[in-house]
């Protein structure tokens, strides 16, 4: 029997078959450690600027809107901050989960009125209404995989878990198929996030990346290798940090700049969660999941 399984049977947190389910999903524990952490440092950054990431928490759009924005985004910033930390363990990963669930999606929710608002200004085109998806998929791909954590600890009576692979199927699918298509229609808006050093120019970059977006969506909706998609989906947002990491040095002071390297470890994170899952009956992957929360928190 495999140490770690020996480990976590002594301290009573999982079934055996949840214990060898997790020695082979490695990948699982690497997505809860960065959807976790990676929440808290964006919650840190909050902090720190006393307002929101407008880009990637749309509640920031609003602005001075909301009465007492620098206090609500503290506000915010904390309660994420123990979510994060809550998902890191078992014994807080249901509340932890929860917490983030409900937090991603009212960020997602805020997208709605933009949807009125910005092709008044910027002209009713497809272009603009696949930037509006893309931002609200950003947040909907989050909310997908902190209910996939938050899955194994609902109620026997309860449903949902057994509708949740294919709700998360299509959020992680179609979201992925729309950032793809985001890079290849809207090319101009990512190209400055290409550092000039990098070779073949940033059209070249934006494309292939594009294309990997949108075959990873397709794969993921059509299952079709959709583990393998997820995964390397997982790792091409993570070798984006190649990209986004310079752009720190280059603007130490700009919160947005922080924010995106944070959110794309979020979403790398959410990902892989979301790829462990592919695959597996609702009771298996409840066991699994259970699992490397548990083995997370045994390593932290």
């Amino acid at each position: 029997m495999d140490p770690r399984e020996v480990q976590l049977e002594k301290q009573g947190l999982v079934s055996g078959l949840g214990a060898r389910a997790s020695a082979r999903f490695e990948v699982k524990k690497a997505g809860v450690l960065l959807y976790g952490s990676a929440t808290i440092a964006a919650s840190v950054l909050d902090l720190i600027w006393r307002e929101f990431d407008a880009a990637h928490q749309p509640i920031g759009g609003f602005g001075n809107l909301i009465p007492g924005h620098a206090v609500f985004a503290c506000l915010i910033a904390v309660w994420m901050i123990i979510g994060g930390v809550g998902v890191l363990w078992y014994r807080t990963a249901r509340f932890g989960a929860l917490a983030l669930a409900v937090t991603y999606f009212i960020f997602g929710m805020c997208c709605l009125p933009f949807f009125y608002a910005v092709p008044q200004r910027f002209g009713v085109r497809f272009a603009v209404f696949l930037g509006l998806l893309d931002i609200l998929f950003m947040q909907l791909i989050l909310v997908a995989a902190a209910l996939i954590l938050y899955a194994p600890f609902a109620g026997p009576g309860s449903s949902w878990p057994r509708k949740l692979p294919l709700v998360s199927r299509w959020t992680f699918g179609l979201g992925s198929t729309l950032f793809g298509l985001g890079h290849l229609i809207n090319g101009e808006v990512v190209a400055p996030m290409v550092p000039n050093w990098m070779p073949f120019g940033a059209k070249y970059w934006i494309v292939t990346s594009g294309i990997g977006f949108v075959l990873a969506g397709v794969a993921i909706l059509g299952r079709v290798l959709d583990g393998l998609a997820a995964r390397l989906l997982g790792l091409m947002l993570l070798t984006f940090e190649v990209a986004l990491i310079p752009l720190i040095l280059a603007h130490p002071k700009v919160h947005v700049v922080w924010g995106s390297n944070a959110y794309n470890l979020v979403a790398a994170g959410a990902v892989w969660i979301f790829a462990s899952s592919v695959g597996r009956g609702p009771e298996h992957r409840g066991h699994e999941l259970e699992a490397n929360v548990a083995q997370v928190s045994s390593v932290s």
